[in-house]
């Protein structure tokens, strides 16, 4: 006597369908001791909608001639977001996103706005996915499991755009304090001078505190990444000899 499927909310509500033999008129379905609403019974199938429960319960058909089951139906809690990281991608989406939580891994999808996409399950406290194209600005988040639905907040942002820097040279010993300039640098996750990643602090949307890493002398590019994308200003850095 299987079940189409055998896991669903503690909340109830779901849809499912028993299938058998000599099901027909059949007078109730329970699932442990809570009644399910039967909404259609044919010779070979009862389909209902289950009530609320917790656990693990055993499935069992009525009918007048006699009771079959039990089948086990599996209650699951509803799934709980501790973290999203990151928290924002690009607006071009294509960006790997890991969703910590609970009770996660019978999520079936992700929705990103109006956005849905199928989660990486990893365990029952981490999923992965990869965000989809998006218009700047925030949209919620929701996770969509057996057990229910968990929402939280992500955000598309613009691609940066570095527009200069200033001093212009530094010592190879580094320590330089370089002040950066640009558009939609909020999100910045790494300033590198070359290929060496540097210190940095983000002022505001518009500015950047970096200090240069040591480095050889010459002539360096200057590059921004945010979780937006990665741009170069314009010019170099020069490390004086």
């Amino acid at each position: 006597m299987p079940i189409t499927q055998n896991q669903g909310s503690t909340a109830g509500g779901e849809a499912v369908t028993v299938t058998g033999t000599n099901l027909g008129g059949a007078t109730a379905v329970k699932f442990g001791t809570q009644s399910a609403t039967i909404t259609g019974n044919t010779a070979s199938s009862v389909s209902v909608i289950t009530p609320a429960g917790a656990g693990m319960a055993g499935v069992t058909v009525v009918t007048p001639g006699g009771v079959g089951g039990p089948e086990p139906f599996f209650y699951l809690p509803p799934p709980v977001i501790i973290s999203v990281s990151p928290g924002s991608g690009p607006v071009a989406g294509g960006s790997t996103i890991t969703i910590f939580g609970r009770s996660l891994a019978s999520a079936t999808s992700v929705q990103f706005g109006g956005s849905t996409v199928t989660p990486t399950v990893v365990s029952d406290q981490e999923l992965t996915v990869v965000s989809p194209a998006g218009a700047a600005g925030e949209v919620a988040l929701a996770v969509v499991t057996l057990g229910g639905t968990a929402n939280t907040a992500f955000s598309f942002v613009d691609p940066p755009t570095a527009t200069g820097f200033s001093p212009l040279t530094g010592l190879p010993a580094g320590g330089t304090l370089v002040g950066i300039t640009g558009t939609n640098l909020l999100t910045t996750t790494e300033v590198t001078f070359g290929a060496v990643p540097a210190t940095f602090a983000v002022l505001s949307d518009t500015q950047i505190a970096a200090t240069a890493p040591a480095h050889p002398p010459g002539t360096v590019t200057i590059t921004v990444t945010t979780t937006g994308g990665s741009d170069a200003a314009p010019g170099t850095f020069l490390y004086l000899l």
